[in-house]
């Protein structure tokens, strides 16, 4: 099996804030829906909950303070923070939890290994939220259903 540059994922439990299927940051709540084994919940980075099955990596992060209110394409820009040579695929919008976000897929390098990006950001209720998956070049298509499975069943909430 493929795998990822070893410094991309952190193999550290990363459990809290997620119960019952929703995933609590302070005043943020948000539904999600758990990829199936062998995905294994890890800690990633800095985001709030990333999963890996031992080639791909997908995360999720939620950012309530301190964004201002850039463009969703700027958002997704900052995603590829890291990468290199990152080539835009596909790109379009779609609906997400009654909000529009801007889906990217794209081809880099990560440490000079070539990686497939899925990318989705979303802006809701003064919060963007991103969804990521890093996938060896070539893989794309494999991994998407527990992707698409994360992205369709989030939902958000936040106290006022």
């Amino acid at each position: 099996m493929r795998r990822l540059a070893p410094a991309l994922v952190l193999a550290l439990a990363a459990c809290a804030g997620l119960r019952d299927g929703y995933y609590v940051k302070g005043p943020l709540k948000y539904r999600v829906v758990e990829p199936p084994a062998p995905w294994r919940q890890v800690g990633f980075s800095d985001n709030d909950l990333a999963w890996d099955n031992g080639s791909s990596v997908i995360s999720i992060n939620a950012t309530c303070e301190g964004h201002g209110d850039p463009s969703l394409e700027v958002l997704t820009r900052h995603l590829l923070f890291g990468f290199t040579e990152a080539t835009l695929v596909e790109r379009k919008t779609e609906p997400l939890d009654g909000r529009e976000g801007l889906w990217s897929h794209y081809q880099a390098k990560l440490d000079g290994v070539p990686v497939e990006l899925e990318l989705l950001v979303l802006k809701k209720n003064g919060c963007v939220h991103d969804f990521s998956r890093v996938a060896p070049a070539g893989d794309f298509e494999r991994d998407r259903a527990p992707f698409t499975a994360l992205v369709q069943g989030f939902t958000a909430e936040r106290s006022p």
